[in-house]
This record gives structure tokens, C-alpha cells and sequence, in this order.
């Protein structure tokens, strides 16, 4: 007598086989017992009322809807208005500066928003807790104070 011929590799995949087979007819099944033929179109609709959310209720016909005329819809930012030049000179006091190194912060007294500025941007010379006047510029890494002179 001869060796089978079949090898466990086959058997393996021979049951997994079966059983997706037997998967598949019992999901088969199933769908078929859980069928709702009973829902009508009108139960699969969905409407979106006023404010743009979906419902399930139909919209009120002799509700007064509101009238959005195209003109007033703005799309984009509204213009601001142009800031008068003595808005941007700004008032500070300086937390910290290095002559050494030409460099230093300032602290407005506004905002308390801290400021990096340099020797260049100075018009006169300055030192640590001298109040000053600045105007800010956005530098490489964030904003610089620029014509620094001190009050």
C-alpha cells in the first residue's frame, strides 16, 4: 500500500476552507432573517432643517423662512481699519540688555508682551529699567522692537 497523499498543510487549509465556508452561509442566513422589508422611502429620508442640521422630521411648509438676500453674505475677513501711526509707538520698560553682546528685551506696559530688541534698532543708547518708546517689527523669529529711544 501506498503513502497518502494528502499532508497536514492540505488538511489545514481544507478546514479553514469549510469554515468560511459554513461563515459565510451562516452571515447569509442571518441577513436574511434580520431583513426589514417593512421600512418605507419616507422612513430612509432625512431632511436638514434651518440651521443646517439633519432631522427626521419633514420641514413645516407654512413656517416663514427667512430671507438671506446674496449682497450680505461676506465671504473672507472684513477690513480692519488702518491703525493712525501714534497707535504703533508703543510705551516699555527694558527687562534686560547686554552691550557686550548688542542685544536685550523690553517689556511693554500694556500688554506685558516681551520684545527682542538689538543694538541696531536703538536710536540712543539704553540700560536695564529705563522706560523707552518702540515700535515693533516682525523679524526673523517674531517680533523685533525697532527705533528704541528711551523717555
Amino acid at each position: 500500500m501506498g503513502k497518502s497523499q494528502e499532508t497536514s498543510g492540505k488538511k489545514d487549509r481544507e478546514k479553514k476552507k469549510q469554515g468560511k465556508r459554513k461563515d459565510k452561509e451562516q452571515k447569509k442566513e442571518d441577513r436574511k432573517a434580520n431583513k426589514t422589508k417593512d421600512k418605507s422611502f419616507e422612513d430612509m429620508l432625512a431632511y436638514v432643517d434651518e440651521f443646517g442640521n439633519i432631522t427626521s422630521t419633514k420641514p413645516d411648509p407654512l413656517k416663514k423662512k427667512t430671507v438671506i438676500l446674496a449682497e450680505n453674505i461676506q465671504i473672507g475677513v472684513a477690513k480692519q481699519d488702518n491703525k493712525k501711526p501714534v497707535d504703533l509707538i508703543r510705551n516699555g520698560r527694558v527687562t534686560f540688555f547686554n552691550d557686550s553682546k548688542g542685544y536685550g528685551f523690553i517689556k511693554d506696559l500694556d500688554t506685558q508682551e516681551s520684545f527682542f530688541v538689538h543694538a541696531n534698532g536703538l536710536l540712543n543708547p539704553i540700560k536695564e529699567n529705563d522706560k523707552v518708546t518702540f515700535k515693533v517689527e516682525m523679524g526673523h523669529k517674531g517680533p523685533n522692537a525697532v527705533n528704541v529711544k528711551t523717555k
